[in-house]
Parts: structure tokens; sequence; C-alpha cells
């Protein structure tokens, strides 16, 4: 019997195209180049390899080409007749989330998972910042990452790309500790793994050493391939390190150099969520404010990606970032537009975050208009609930970032250094450190 490897049966009668299937499944789980030539090899293969299409259809996801992703599960569909019921149920999950049934997919792929605990490219779909979970407009979907790993965690073992996500799971979850220790031993077994440098990142930064984080990530980018997938999330790391730092024009350099989306390899939400908030950060910084000559061409280009490739609302994460760009542009009237096309669709019950995303969008609006006590409300109102925006910790922050520094503006310093201390006690942030210290000149 021909298997992946996690020992999981194939529906192909061709040695080559279950090799090639193998090698693309662990391209696409470690975020390594080369997932979508490998699938399409499986399939010159065995072009009745129903799997490998819908492997394929996947990277087509994840590159926001819904037509083609479309088209590769319909094909998958229908060749899965004569395959086993596990590879018709794999396949059901994934076309079930390419065809926007994110609620339904979840629960297919829970339900897949208590029979097939070892379909890894299934798990992976609950995880991540931008999986099933995070986008499920759950306040709890950090701790269903961490209960959905430790259910199955029995069938892995040191298996290199479940300790990835077992330690990403648990730092996003507030025990950055035991989830750097699990993506270290990740890296350990396989080095050429970018979710686990990606993890890594995180663990790092929830523990306020970016420093480490700067000098780790400078000696793994060269290995990683400019069209990598997390490429330019990877050098979004680095730029907050440099904004750690105060050094904006670091922050701008890698932002030009990889991170905007003109140049990036990544997926288009994550090219875009990176460029919009790294400009804000920097925004935010101590010697570049809101609005500021430099950024507003780097603003303009971000503004054009947006309104390209999210016209309309309903991803909460990336309306967050459609606001901030907007709010950048000092774009009144989009936003307001866009603000109006949310609350109908409060009004419809049709936003997974709920009003969380509507109370962003007016505060981030009103903070670029300089209007520091109408963002604070709107932020302070929302900030319990921006977790429900899905993403991580790192990317959320930036919205406690905005409101401390409109506590500040706004001549509250006390109240910024109640957020500033809590944070601090968390962990170690120079660039908390240097707010703070305008807190105790006020």
């Amino acid at each position: 019997m021909i298997t992946d490897r996690y020992g999981l049966q194939l529906s192909t009668s061709s040695d080559a195209a279950a090799a090639k299937y193998r090698c693309g499944i662990d391209l696409m789980l470690s975020a390594w180049p080369g997932a979508a030539v490998c699938f399409e090899e499986a399939i010159t293969a065995d072009p009745s390899f129903a799997l490998a299409h819908m492997a394929r259809g996947r990277v087509h996801q994840m590159y926001a080409e819904p037509v083609a992703a479309r088209e590769k599960a319909a094909l998958a569909k229908s060749l899965s007749t004569s395959t086993s019921t596990r590879e018709q149920s794999h396949i059901n999950v994934l076309a079930l989330s390419i065809d926007g049934q994110s609620g339904n997919a979840t629960t297919a792929a829970e339900q897949h998972l208590e029979t097939w605990p070892r379909d890894a490219l299934v798990l992976s779909m609950l995880l991540g910042a931008f999986g099933l979970y995070a986008f499920s407009g759950r306040a709890d979907h950090d701790a269903a990452r961490v209960a959905v790993c430790e259910r199955h965690a029995r069938h892995y073992g040191p298996d290199w790309w479940f300790l990835t996500y077992l330690g990403w799971s648990h730092t996003e979850a507030g025990n950055a500790g035991a989830g750097r220790a699990l993506t270290e031993r990740a890296l350990s077994i396989r080095p050429q793994n970018a979710n686990a440098a990606h993890a890594l990142s995180h663990a790092l930064f929830e523990q306020g050493e970016l420093p480490a984080c700067e000098t780790y990530l400078t000696a793994f980018m060269p290995s990683y391939d400019r069209a990598g997938i997390l490429n330019g999330h990877l050098s979004w790391h680095q730029a907050l390190a440099a904004l750690e730092k105060d050094d904006v024009a670091e922050a701008l350099r890698l932002y030009e150099e990889r991170i905007k989306p003109a140049v990036s390899y990544a997926t288009p939400l994550n090219a875009f969520t990176d460029a919009a908030s790294l400009l804000w950060r920097a925004g935010l910084s101590s010697n570049a404010a809101l609005p500021n000559t430099t950024l507003e061409s780097c603003w303009a280009e971000t503004s054009a990606y947006a309104a390209r490739m999210f016209p309309n609302p309903g991803l909460a994460f990336a309306d967050v970032h459609f606001a901030l760009t907007a709010a950048g542009r000092h774009q009144a009237p989009v936003v307001t537009e866009r603000l109006d096309k949310l609350r109908a669709m409060e009004a419809a019950a049709k936003l997974t975050a709920g009003t969380v995303v509507v109370d962003l969008t007016r505060g981030l609006q009103a903070f670029a208009a300089s209007d520091y006590a109408g963002a604070i409300v709107a932020l302070a109102a929302a900030q319990s609930d921006t977790v429900r925006i899905g993403g991580s910790h790192a990317q959320r922050e930036l919205i406690e970032d905005t409101l401390i520094v409109a506590y500040l503006r706004s001549g509250q310093p006390e109240k910024a250094r109640v957020l500033i201390d809590q944070r601090l006690h968390r962990r170690p942030s120079a660039r908390d450190q240097a707010w703070r210290s305008q807190t105790t000149a006020a």
C-alpha cells in the first residue's frame, strides 16, 4: 500500500506521484518554496490522483486564486469516488474551506480528525494565525488551538511539523516558554522550516527578546528563498525589531525591499496586513508622527493594493487593516463608506467577529484625525474583543499601541502608564520603556 508520510493510504498506483505528493505536503507544512511544483508533477505522473489535485487547490486558495482553487476542488471531488473514505473526507474538508463555508469546514475537520488524527493537512487547516479557528470570530481561538493539538499529540510524537504548531499554539495562548522550547525542538529536527522560524519569532517577541529574534532571523533569512511564502512576514518581524530600537529608517528599508505588496511573494492577506500594520507602527514611533511625508507614498501603494484585493468587507482581520490604510491616508470618505457597509453587515448578523470591527474602524479613523478622545472611547471599548479579529497577538498588539499613544497625546499619561506597566509585567520592551518615560516626564 502506498502511503503518505503519516502512514495514511494514498489512492495512486504511481510511486513517482506519491513521492512528489509527500514532498509537496512537507514543503507546504514547512512554508518552504516548491509545493505547487511538486503537486503539478504528482498530477503529471498520475492525472487521476485526487489528493494531488486537492492539495494544488489548497495552494491556489492560500494565494487568493479562488477560481483556480474551486476548479481543482471540483476535479478532486469528481476523482474521489474511487478513493478511500479518508481521502473523500479529506477532500470534503478542504473543498468546504475553499467554498467559503468556514464553519462547516471547521466542524468537518474536527470530525475527520477523530477518525484520522494523523491527517496533518486537515489539522493544519484549523491552526495558524489565519486558520479556521483564528478567523472563526471566537474569543477563545488561542485556547482552541492548544486543545486540538494536545488532544491529538499522542498520535504525532516528535514530528517536526506537529511540534512547530504545538509550540506556536502554546506561545499564542500565553505560554511562550513552553512554546519556544517546542519550536526550537522542531527546528532542530528540520531547520528548513519557515513555519517554525515564524513560531520562534513570535515566542521571542512574547518574551521581550526582540534582539535575539533579530539575531536569529539575520542568520536564517539568507537560507530562505525570496519566493518563500513567509519571507515577507519574517522580514516584518525584523522590522518590528528595528522599531523596538526606534530605527524607523531600517524598518522602512525592509518595507521597501521585502515587505510591501509590490515586492512580496506572500499571500495577498499577509502582504497587505504586514504592509499596513508596519506603516501604522512607524507612524506611532517617537520620531515619525502621523501624518508623515516619508510615509505618504508607502500609504498610497498599500491603499491601492487594499482597494484592488479587499474591496468588500467580511474578513475581520483584513477589514481592520483596511481601516488602518484609509485612516493612515486620511481618507475619511473611504472610511465612512466602509463603516456603512460594515454596519449593514452587522444589522444582518453577517459579521463573524461581531461589532469589534466597527469599533476599531471608528477608533482608528478618530486617531488619524487627531481626535484622541474619540479614539480612546472606541479603542478602549473594543480592546477586550480585539482577539476576535484573528491573527496573532503580535499583530493585534498594534491596537493597544495606538490606545497608549492616544492617551499620551491627549494628556492622560496616567492611563497610558497603566497599560504600559501591564505589558512590562509580561515582558521587557525598550519601546514600552520609552513610552513609559514620557508618562513620567508628563
